[in-house]
Parts: C-alpha cells; structure tokens; sequence
C-alpha cells in the first residue's frame, strides 16, 4: 500500500525545469530517503507533495487526498518540516513546544520527548542559543507532536555532524508508528543506507529508487554507482592549480596554533588549542557542532580575537600584525559570505582590490580566474542567483584570487553534489602538490580521508590528532565515521 503515488509530475519555474515527467511511489510505514544535491528538486517535491506548490503536468495522491484540491484536509494529517524550520530564537525549547503543540490541538505532555531528545536539560535556553545539532532535534520534536501520519523532512540533518545525524534518525524510528510514512531528504549520500528506500534524485528527474543495499552495499560502492547513473565523473587536471602562482617564502610551518583560547565568560568556546602544520599538507578539523572549529578558524584569520595565546600565518603573528598575517591567506566561510546583490564579476573585482591586487592588475586577474573556474557564461549573474554549487564555486574564486600560499576552507562542500565535490577535492589536493597549506572542515567523513592530518575537537578541545590511519586504528575502526564517533564517545567516558 502506498501514501504517495505520482505520476508524470512536472514543476517549472520560468524556463528552469525543476521536476520532469516524475513519477515515483512512496510505501507506507516505510523510512524513504529522497537523495540528491542542492538544486536537484528534493524541495520542489516535497512542497508539491503537500500542496504548497502547484504542478504544470501530473498526478498526485496522498493519503487518498489531492494535494491541488484538498489541501487543507491533507495538512491535519502530515508534519512537515521544511530546511528552516520555524522555531523561534527567543523562545526558550519549552516554550516551542508549547506553542507548536497548541497550533496541533495536543496536549502539554512533553516529558518522553524531551527525554529522548536530551533537551529535558536545556528547556529553559533559547532556541537561538542551541548548537545547531540541537535545535534540529527541538525542530524534529516540534513536528512529531500529534503522531502525524504522513511525515515530510526536508533536509534535516544538513550541516549537522555524524553523531547528531544519527540521534536523529534514531529518533524517528523510534517515535513513529509502525504506519507513519517518513520522507527525508538529503544531500549525504552516506545516510542512503539508512533508509528502507532510497530514491536518487537528478535534475528533476528519478535516476534510483529502491533498495540501498541493492545499488551498493557500502557508501563508497553506493557513492560510485550513483556517480555512474549521473554520467560518470572523469577526472582531469585541475586548471586552477595549473594556473597557480606559489610565490611566497619558503617556511616549513606555514600555520601555528599556539595555545588558542576563546572564552565567553566562563565559557570556553576553544581551549589551549596548539598545532603546527607544514608547508602544502591538508589538515582537517573535525568534530561535532559547537565543538569550536568555526571559532578556531576565526581566530586563525583574525576575524575574531583571543582571550589568550596566538596564531601565526608564515610566521607572522595574527595579533601583532593582523593585516599581514591576512595577506598570505584565502578564507573561504561556512555560510556564503559574497555579496549577493553585485554580479559574479563584482564580487571578484572587490576581493581582487580587498585583497592588495592593483587597479591595474585587476581586470587581467579577473579574467584568469573566471576563465579557470568555469564561471564565464554567469560573471553577469548576480551571487545569490547562483546554486549552490557555483556559490562554493565563485566563493573559492574569491579567496584564491591572489595566490594565498594558505588556504582555510569551512566546510567548503555542504550541499552540493557528489560529482562538484569530488571536483571540489580534485582542486584541493591539487593546490597542496603545488604548496598551498590548506586547513579544511567537513562533516563528510569520506573527505576526512584525503586529509594528510586531522585534529579531532569536541567541547573545544583537541582529544586526538594524527594522520586518518593513526586515528582509526587508535579507534579501532575501519572507517572515519566510526573512528569519529568511538573517539568522541571514549573522550566523554574520561
């Protein structure tokens, strides 16, 4: 039996095809996982789904109701809970719950939830104070109330670490019903096997749907076969690399963290963080939201100042001399940063002059960097136009544009499709061949494996550093997903 059955479904925006010709079966009682990358058409479905958005072509039954002509008596059966859900920041987790509860007509009997959310100790903070991991389970609990049978998620472990995006899938097989439908959407291919379907979404169109273990037993083998059904990834020499000019002095520790401190009050966000990383070795920082990483790399680049201690950028101090240290480097943020309302071009021509290029240097640098990033045909397109992937695109364009010899990236591929991704590393490894130092986060943990050395951080400390094989084997795990969460697991037990 199913809850969702659709037919030739197609949505366009203007002359963008956002779905085409879908159709596709959702069974009930099942965990369905709709995959794919940003821009693929995972939201678009999900609202089509339940009447927020009306189809051009197509046929749509949900829960025997049509979504187009009866959508307000489809709503008193589904939770949806869309990629920013609504909670409000300042409300405390009690208060959310109250609220939402009240907007559903259910009772205020919350202790089961809260408990199993962990957030029974938090009920008093602000939503807006949670870590990111947190109020994703308040945002989760707030759409479970009223044991809805239909259950649509949009996203909800994106940006989220592997610990949390376990707790939350958790949560949901353990509070749904036998006969609750879950939709979940997602761009972590690395969840596919978490679900009971997995339906691979592409260009608005389905390119998989069944089994996990039927397309690929393991992530890697589920990862391949995916890139396979897109067209196949074939890796070429990076240009970017190519055209880049290593021009600095010659050092052997490029970036030094020497007892880096942030404390808010009495608390710490980073604590006696000290590292040393060598002239073109990728280095990441791992670890769970609000471990520090972000503020780490704040620090590092003098965007935020130390309680205590230091950082040095080929040995220049970033306290004494800020603006020196920030010339030999490129930062590229977690969120985008560009300036969404100038066109491509702008954007590169500001970070050209930002970042001590002449005037008359500028136009030629430009044009280097738009030939070699592929962004030609979009220079005239405003920032915030752009997908996602060309954003992370236009946003490394932007810290590259004057040869940094160290290069800080904050989760540089969230959201964007695995062939962009393994793009994205292509360049990265690339760049560290020819010199560049690169500092790296991610929450993917088959990234972590092209790092030369990661520094694993929980609670603003380091517990564990060294190369991919030293930590897993420190772990005793065979894969950095399990390493990550039996060394924080074990940090907690100390």
């Amino acid at each position: 039996m199913n809850t969702v059955t659709i037919e030739n479904l197609t949505k366009k925006f203007g002359n963008t095809v956002a779905l085409d010709s879908l159709s596709l079966n959702i069974e009930k009682g099942k965990i369905t996982g709709l995959i794919g990358a940003d821009g693929a058409g995972k939201t678009t479905l999900l609202r089509t789904i339940i009447g927020l958005l009306l189809p051009e072509i197509g046929e749509i039954d949900v829960l025997g109701f049509n979504p187009k002509t009866q959508k307000d008596e489809l709503n008193l059966h589904i939770g949806y809970m869309p990629q920013k859900f609504g909670l409000y920041e300042d409300l405390t987790v009690i208060e959310n719950l109250r609220l939402y509860a009240d907007l559903k007509n259910v009772p205020h009997d919350f202790d089961r939830m809260l408990e199993f959310t962990t957030l029974a100790p938090f009920q008093d903070r602000l939503a807006g104070a949670l870590s990111g991991g947190m109020k994703q389970k308040l945002g989760l609990a707030c759409t479970l109330l009223g044991n809805p049978e239909f259950l649509l998620l949009d996203e909800p472990s994106v940006g989220v670490d592997p610990i949390s995006r376990r707790d939350l899938m958790k949560m949901v097989r353990e509070m749904k019903t036998p006969d609750t439908t879950v939709l979940w959407s997602t761009a972590y291919l690395d969840e596919a096997h978490s679900f009971d379907t997995a339906v691979v979404i592409d260009k608005g169109k389905v390119i998989y749907e069944g089994k996990p273990h039927d397309l690929g037993a393991t992530t890697q083998e589920f990862e391949n076969k995916v890139i396979d059904l897109m067209g196949g990834y074939k890796k070429e020499e990076s240009l970017i690399a190519k055209n880049y000019s290593y021009n600095a002095p010659d050092v052997e520790l490029t970036v030094e963290a020497d007892n880096l401190e942030k404390r808010y009050g009495n608390f710490y966000a980073v604590k006696n963080n000290t590292f040393k990383i060598k002239k073109g070795e990728i280095f990441g920082l791992l670890g769970p939201n609000g471990a520090g990483k972000s503020t780490s790399f704040k620090m590092m680049c003098g965007l935020a100042r130390p309680t205590s201690g230091t950082a040095r950028i080929m040995g220049i101090d970033i306290k004494k001399d800020p603006e020196k240290a920030r010339s030999n480097l490129g930062y590229m943020a977690q969120k985008f940063s560009l300036y969404g309302s100038l066109t491509v071009r702008e954007n590169l021509e500001f970070f050209a002059l930002a970042y001590g290029i002449t005037v008359l240097e500028k136009n030629k640098k430009v044009n280097e960097v738009i030939e070699v990033f592929g962004l030609k045909e979009y220079e005239k397109m405003k920032a915030e136009e752009l997908p996602l992937g060309l954003k992370q695109r236009l946003s490394m364009a932007a810290a590259l544009i004057h040869n940094p010899p160290v290069l800080f990236l904050d989760e540089p591929t969230s959201g964007v499709d695995v062939l962009t991704r393994r793009d994205f590393w292509n360049h990265i490894t690339s760049l560290s061949k020819k010199g560049v130092t690169i500092m790296v986060t991610t929450h993917f943990m088959d990234e972590a494996e092209y790092c030369d050395r990661i520094s694993l951080f929980y609670k603003g400390e380091t517990i564990a550093i060294g190369t991919p094989n030293e930590l897993k084997q420190k772990a005793n795990a065979k894969d950095m997903e399990t390493a990550f969460i039996n060394l924080i697991k074990e940090s907690e037990c100390q």
